[in-house]
């Protein structure tokens, strides 16, 4: 269940620019794949992500409180999950957050994901990126302009026999440049500290999470000369603006307000799924031992026994902990992606259907369920299948692999035209334009002109094609 993601991409910029530019955006290094149930992707642009229906429900419900309070409810944010396991957050638009799969690992508390929630929020309600964008336009001219005027005043030095001076004239202003607006960003961080603030009171939460969250990484830069975090670098935290957050966060009424048990637990048990799909087994050995009997060690420790491929010792671990909670969808969802991996479509229908129906967003695991109908013998499967994925793509318009299990569905019930359709879909946001088009164009000769499904097919065809004047 890949989708993918949004693609990013930066403007070019002058070497000061694409400084901030690039403190702003991050290079981000691309991770092994993972067998999340909704799978790792790498989305366009090379970023690469975590889809996994249990982990987002839980970073909607931290964020929505703070969305709200923040006045972006109506904006449709989403968090978006890298899959990196260093410690970074950031935004690059007005409708996503992303954050590391390394920052959910490294926090030990719900509240300090919230708060860094809650900061990144402040970004986009100060209308920081927009500002941003305007501050390295006028640097961009700025830089030209000081170009222009060193590479005069190198002229005239070397023409009076001096020519140091001249590669200095050239390069003083640009450094003041980058200075100008790297101390911006910094007021920029400032500002959403604030801001952070502001939405943790509003929506009745500590901001004592956020404060010891700095607190922590500030004391981490102090030892981190090379490899540093992202998020330091991107994100100053000097003592002095940590003491200044603290002093303001006592003051909430909300200060001492502690995250609930049960929120704890849910927090507890998507570092240790993050833990067992991205770590080494003997990785999740050392931080899960036998001797934890908590739930989310023993969650930690069925994940690695089915990615071991030991299937009937992984199943008995994950019928207990269903028997722990029987109502918990993702422990229902992690028996049928273990018996479908494993060999077992038939198999693992019933408990990928228990996992639809607890579930509250269920679209990435309609679209497992709907895979593992599709692997079962017979076509009377075939329209529950379709069915599924039409209410998944519903949410998750942009799934390419919903395209393809609705293409093999289609296919196993001879509809050859709509096999088709769904194949030049799943191409198309793929972003294999060439394919797709193939397909759109085979699809449209088997459609009925002027249909729905045809028109569809066009536009997938037309979209190839460059534009004309």
């Amino acid at each position: 269940m890949i989708e993918p993601g949004t693609p990013i991409r930066a403007r070019h910029a002058t070497p000061a620019g694409r400084a901030v530019v690039a403190a702003l955006t991050l290079a981000l290094a691309g991770g092994g794949p993972a067998s999340f149930p909704a799978s790792a992707q790498t989305a366009a642009g090379g970023i690469p992500l975590i889809r996994d229906a249990e982990i987002e429900q839980l970073l909607r419900d931290y964020a929505n409180p703070i969305l709200r309070a923040a006045g972006l409810a109506k904006q449709n944010v989403k968090v978006i999950i890298i899959n990196d396991l260093g410690f970074n957050a950031f935004v690059m638009d007005g409708q996503h957050i992303f954050i590391n799969a390394g920052a959910l690992m490294d926090a030990k508390t719900p509240n300090e994901i919230i708060g860094v929630l809650a900061h990144e929020s402040g970004h986009l309600a100060g209308g920081h990126l927009s500002r941003m964008r305007e501050r390295l336009a006028a640097a961009q001219t700025q830089s030209i302009v000081a170009l222009l005027l060193g590479i005069g005043a190198a002229i005239a030095t070397s023409r009076s026999g001096d020519g140091g001076s001249g590669i200095g004239g050239i390069m003083a202003p640009q450094e003041a440049i980058r200075r100008s607006l790297l101390a911006y960003v910094r007021t920029q961080e400032d500002q959403a500290d604030h801001a952070a603030l502001k939405f943790l009171t509003a929506s009745g939460q500590s901001p004592k999470g956020m404060v010891d969250l700095f607190k922590r990484l500030s004391d981490e830069s102090l030892f981190a000369a090379h490899g540093a975090s992202p998020y330091l670098q991107t994100h100053p935290l000097p003592a002095d603006r940590v003491a200044t957050l603290e002093a303001s966060a006592k003051a909430s009424p909300f200060w001492s307000k502690t995250d609930s048990p049960e929120l704890q637990q849910r927090h507890d048990l998507m570092r240790a799924k993050i833990a067992a799909f991205l770590d080494r087994g003997d990785t999740i050995a050392r931080r899960y031992p036998l001797s934890d009997a908590s739930l989310a060690a023993r969650y930690a420790r069925a994940i690695a026994t089915y990615r071991k491929s030991d299937l009937p010792k992984a199943l008995t671990q994950i019928d207990a902990l269903i028997q722990a909670q029987p109502t918990n969808p993702y422990f229902h969802e992690l028996k049928g992606q273990a018996l479908l991996e494993g060999g077992h479509p038939a198999e693992a229908v019933a408990p990928l259907r228990r996992a639809v129906q607890l579930a509250p967003r269920p679209a990435l695991i309609q679209i497992m369920l709907a895979q593992a109908l599709n692997a079962t013998a017979g076509t009377k499967t075939s329209d529950e299948a379709i069915g599924l994925l039409r209410t998944a793509l519903a949410q998750e318009p942009e799934a390419s692999d919903a395209y393809v299990q609705i293409a093999m569905a289609y296919a196993r019930k001879g509809d050859l035209a709509q096999a088709d359709l769904a194949s030049a879909e799943a191409a198309f946001y793929r972003g294999d334009l060439k394919a797709a088009e193939l397909l759109a164009t085979r699809a449209k000769g088997r459609l009925p002109i002027g249909s729905p499904s045809w028109i569809r097919a066009d536009d997938i065809v037309s979209a190839k094609k460059p534009k004309t004047n």
